[in-house]
């Protein structure tokens, strides 16, 4: 359980590495452009994404998957948080009309969920017999 607490504390670390990413992309394709917070916060979690890719097969969950497989797997997890963030923005900025950065930050906190539990449990998952 205490390493659970660890890693977790680590992915959290990453994580607001990428958010720098992502939110200072976010921001300044909404206020610098004028691109819609939803399609803005899509390009930042992309951005994030890389990022957070690269935190985590090193730092995080200190892989020796082949990049090969565990990218392909990280690009599947992604993408289901992408779709969430996308859907919970929209939710956020549209649907409820709350402030684009308070929406991002509801948002984050939902997909973090999801991205530990996809990346730990299948992408850098070390369990032998197929995963």
């Amino acid at each position: 359980m205490a390493e659970l607490v660890r890693q977790f504390i680590r992915f959290t670390g990453a994580g607001l590495t990428s958010a720098i990413g992502h939110y200072g992309l976010l921001i300044f394709l909404t206020q610098a452009v004028g691109i819609d917070a939803v399609v803005a916060s899509a390009a930042g979690a992309t951005l994030g994404a890389c990022i957070n890719y690269a935190m985590n097969y090193r730092f995080t969950f200190r892989s020796t998957k082949q990049h090969r497989e565990s990218v392909t797997k990280f690009a599947l997890v992604a993408s289901v948080g992408l779709v969430l963030n996308t859907f919970f923005m929209w939710i956020g900025v549209h649907l409820l009309a709350a402030n684009y950065l308070l929406s991002q930050i509801v948002t984050t906190g939902l997909v973090l969920i999801w991205s530990f539990i996809g990346n730990r449990y299948w992408t850098f998952s070390h369990r032998t017999g197929g995963t």
